[in-house]
């Protein structure tokens, strides 16, 4: 198995194991075996398990915030822009495996301990309040509002990883529509 291949399948079983049990959980001999990597080859390519969760976090955050604008992008009219993205919070939360904001999850178990953790986890929110702005921006809104809304998508995502339940992100939608609406 060659080196990029072993990485993905690392990162890929990794990435499940941590989200679905927390980092602290795992450990180097659980991703051994739920990826067919050897635990030589899986230090070869991640020295120290905190190498692999910042690998996990980047990879994801990618992933997660082209999903995102791909769902957002579908929409022809600005405001209805900002709306969608708690349409898509709201697939998001009804998927079978959600278990909370992995960023928040993470930071949760490592934000004390682990500086670089700490980095991804404020540029991946770093990012996703950009993007609300400029959507804000886009539809020609108050940049205050920016704030807020992403307050109210956070704690949706907070929430919703608690209760098990899609309903924080109809919640925060309806609280976001009031906010367009004075804005």
């Amino acid at each position: 198995m060659d080196s990029a291949v072993a990485r993905e399948r690392a990162l890929d079983a990794a990435e499940r194991l941590f989200y679905g049990r927390g980092v602290q959980s795992v450990g180097m001999d659980d991703i051994r075996g739920a990826s067919g990597v050897s635990l030589k080859r899986l230090y070869q390519l991640f020295p120290a398990k905190e190498e692999l969760v910042v690998a996990c976090l980047e990879r994801r955050d990618v992933r997660w915030r082209q999903r995102l604008a791909a769902h957002v992008e579908r929409q022809g009219d600005a405001r209805e822009r900002l709306l969608a993205v708690f349409d898509w919070l709201e697939t998001w939360f009804g998927e079978a495996d959600f278990r909370g904001c992995a960023w928040i999850n993470v930071y949760g178990e490592l934000g004390a301990t682990s500086e670089r953790v700490v980095a991804r986890v404020r540029d991946h929110k770093q990012a996703f309040r950009d993007c609300l702005a400029g959507l804000v921006a886009g539809a020609g809104l108050d940049a205050a509002l920016t704030g807020p809304l992403f307050l109210l998508a956070e704690g949706a995502m907070v929430t919703a990883g608690i209760t098990g339940s899609t309903a924080p992100a109809a919640e925060a939608r309806a609280a976001a529509e009031v906010l367009l609406r004075a804005g």
